[in-house]
């Protein structure tokens, strides 16, 4: 029997990053989101790509990059 999942891939853009530490410290804060597959950050672009197992909710999100000292400006 085979079992079928179909990640949900959102790209979001987050101000305030400059670094590797900076990209580090948001994908450690949404990686701990239930769900969560796989976080890629992006200083230079702002870019934070995210798979998940369901939809993620955009507070949660938001929640997560302010915890790691960053602004959630919206989905690319």
């Amino acid at each position: 029997m085979s079992s079928q999942t179909t990640d949900s891939t959102t790209v979001y853009r987050v101000t305030g990053m400059t670094c590797g530490h900076c990209e580090s410290a948001v994908t450690e804060e949404i990686s701990a989101l239930p769900g969560v597959v796989s976080v890629k950050a992006v200083a230079a672009s702002g870019q934070v790509t995210v798979t998940s197992s369901a939809p993620l909710d955009d507070e949660a999100v938001r929640a997560a990059v302010d915890e790691a000292g960053y602004e959630l400006a919206g989905r690319d």
